[in-house]
């Protein structure tokens, strides 16, 4: 023992003891630890006179909040988010079964083959498709002419504009006078030939603006921006105009998951296969649970709507509305994911296109146009690149410009529904244009969580109410006038 205490002495003479995480070692007497030099001093311990029970070793309370209270800081809500969860699926479990004892099986995959052919001898929607590529060529060569200085300015504005306004009334002038042209096929044509004019929209102004920077500046090349980095390293091929005038050029940006024109797109060095083969399963997956939901749950609650509708029944009316909406949500949800998730990485990844921004949190949605600005980034930097800021630098007003945007908006809704069904009832350009004092509403008075739930019921109960209009604007005028 005297050893380990003259031990512990010479310890203690050679220098400071090291600090330790653990207890001190045998035979070192325990020492109170030294405050850090320059820190601040540790709260010194109550005396004892302030322990009246001489019994602070037994206490288990403390002044806290309970968790559930704002001002306890508590946050992690994941068990509850789960259970939410749960009951979700319990609850649309219980419709899906009451839905199979009433109705039984409706689910026909054949069924969706007549949705696009009337007649199996005639293809109008192929046709209209294949014949898109007229325009196509058409707006090729005369950037071409352009480039070359064969034709003025103005001379190629006018062709364009032309070009462009064909693509949009041509299709439409087919499919309101050809009668074997079906509404679904007629609207995945029309779809087709939306994005080849916002597409070929682009690729005149950014030629145009190459042209313009090539004038201001002669010599100096016009190139995409700055690299972004998507699957790893982007590689960078470097065209400069008007070399990127090719029909490679060309058709790699008309199957690019991209509206805006660049004449250098960011590209991903390989493509992941692994990451392809997952993608595709959920395209496979999740459009064949899109045709069986619409098939099994939204037809015959849509055919249920239609007496009430005819006796104008509104508590009835209301009931129908709100059972269409979980569905149609529900459908809206799985077909936002197919397609901006499943569907386009497909594209990109097969292109190695590199930017795969398609959609940001529009979920979080406090306002209406932060919805607007999120859920549908092609689109959305289509607008800003072509037509919000281009009004802008016109000296537009911003409120001015964003109304234009949602009259563009509401005017391309309403031409992928109305000239399919072959009816125009403004349901759709409505509803639209209704976004904007929406949008001024729930921006004055809703803020946070308050503002998430006015988006989401805006989309859960606003879809229900166009689709029952059409569905029964198109009911009464192609059966109930027949019979």
């Amino acid at each position: 023992m005297g050893e380990r205490g003259a031990g512990g002495s010479r310890r203690r003479r050679s220098g400071p003891r090291r600090p330790s995480a653990g207890s001190p070692a045998e035979g070192e007497p325990e020492r109170e630890a030294e405050p850090p030099r320059g820190g601040p001093e540790p709260a010194a311990e109550p005396p004892a006179e302030s322990d009246p029970d001489n019994c602070g070793d037994f206490r288990c309370h403390k002044a806290q909040e309970s968790l559930l209270s704002s001002s306890s800081g508590y946050s992690n809500y994941r068990g509850i988010l789960n259970w939410c969860v749960v009951m979700l699926v319990l609850s649309n479990a219980r419709l899906f079964l009451e839905n199979l004892i009433k109705y039984g099986i409706l689910v026909d995959p054949i069924q969706v083959v007549s949705l696009f052919l009337k007649d199996p001898y005639s293809w109008p929607s192929l046709c209209l498709v294949i014949v898109a590529n007229v325009f196509v060529l058409a707006a090729l060569h005369t950037e071409r002419r352009l480039a070359a200085g064969s034709l003025s300015e103005k001379v190629g504005t006018a062709l364009h504009a032309f070009n462009l306004l064909t693509i949009l009334c041509f299709p439409a002038l087919v499919v309101l006078m050809v009668s074997s042209i079906t509404p679904v096929g007629a609207v995945f044509t029309l779809s087709i030939y939306t994005i080849l004019f916002l597409k070929l929209f682009s690729f005149r102004d950014v030629n145009k603006w190459c042209r313009a920077r090539g004038r201001a500046k002669a010599g100096r090349a016009c190139s995409a921006s700055g690299p972004k980095k998507a699957n790893g390293e982007v590689a960078q091929s470097g065209v400069y105009y008007p070399a990127n005038l090719t029909y490679k050029d060309m058709y790699y940006f008309l199957f690019a998951p991209t509206l805006c024109y660049e004449l250098n797109f960011p590209r991903s060095p390989r493509v992941r296969k692994r990451f392809l083969l997952r993608r595709l399963f959920e395209m496979l997956f999740f459009i064949q649970l899109l045709v069986g939901l619409i098939q099994q749950w939204m037809v015959p609650t849509i055919q249920n709507s239609m007496k009430p509708f005819r006796d104008m029944d509104y508590s009835r009316i209301i009931e129908r509305l709100l059972k269409l909406a979980v569905p149609n949500h529900l459908i809206w949800l799985i077909f936002f994911y197919w397609f901006f998730h499943s569907s386009l990485n497909v594209l990109a990844e097969v292109m190695r296109f590199g930017d795969r921004e398609f959609y940001r949190d529009w979920w979080n949605s406090e306002s209406v146009t932060y919805f607007w600005q999120n859920w549908n980034i092609p689109v959305h930097k289509w607008c800003l690149r072509h037509f919000y800021k281009p009004m802008i630098k016109r000296g537009v007003s911003k409120w001015t410009a964003q109304t234009a945007v949602f009259l563009a908006s509401a005017f391309f809704h309403e031409y992928l529904v109305s000239v399919p069904l072959k009816m125009f009832r403004l349901w759709a350009f409505m509803g639209m244009m209704a976004q904007i004092p929406l949008a001024w509403l729930v921006g004055r008075f809703l803020r946070g969580n308050y503002g998430n739930a006015a988006v989401w019921i805006s989309l859960i109960i606003g879809q229900p109410i166009a689709v029952l209009m059409y569905v029964h604007d198109y009911y009464v005028l192609n059966y109930e006038g027949s019979q």
